[in-house]
């Protein structure tokens, strides 16, 4: 399956829209599949090709000096993987996780790391014709997670950009912290 180009090829159109064009090579009419989910009322969608686990919420490891929306860490069969709120990274408060929530565990470019959302919804099959591009809202880049907008069945659904989500330093950060956990007694969440 053809996925939407990480950073490369972003324009900003006439209309004023920020857009991902279709990768050099690849058909216009061909779909991908996107996990969706939930926070709050607002859905979003990753990559399904991205998603390696669905977890239900468990208790983290608080680490000390790291950024507001990391929630901790996790010793994942071995692997240390942060955890992301993303209603934190989004500008929103802190979530207070019930048994409810759910982690999703991605892999990116800059790493594994879980996401801390409040459900997941379905799984969606979109037509590459069919995403919008994303508002031009004067944001740095930095904090720009959406790649594209679907809207499907009277919603709108924002399609995340793994790679702006998580920036090389913060990932940089988290592996530092994460290779002197390794070396520390067991953690929670196994």
């Amino acid at each position: 399956m053809d996925q939407l180009p990480a950073t490369a090829g972003a324009q900003t159109g006439g209309n004023g829209l920020r857009s991902r064009g279709v990768p050099q090579g690849a058909d216009p009419v061909s779909s991908n599949e996107y996990l969706t989910f939930a926070i709050d009322a607002q859905q979003y969608g990753v990559d399904i090709l991205s998603v390696r686990e669905i977890r239900a919420w468990t208790e983290v490891t608080n680490l000390p000096n790291t950024p507001d929306f990391v929630r901790g860490i996790i010793n994942l069969r071995g692997t240390i993987v942060p955890i992301y709120d993303l209603r934190v990274r989004f500008g929103g408060g802190r979530t207070t996780p019930t048994r409810m929530h759910v982690v999703i565990v991605v892999v990116a470019v800059n790493g594994t790391f879980g996401l801390l959302v409040d459900s997941v919804s379905d799984i969606l099959s979109i037509d590459q014709r069919d995403l919008q591009g994303v508002p031009n809202t004067g944001m740095a880049d930095d904090h720009q997670f959406l790649s594209a907008l679907v809207a499907r069945d009277e919603r709108m659904v924002s399609i995340l950009d793994l790679d702006r989500l998580v920036n090389q330093a913060t990932a940089a950060q988290m592996e530092q912290i994460a290779a002197q956990q390794q070396t520390q007694p067991a953690l929670t969440g196994t």
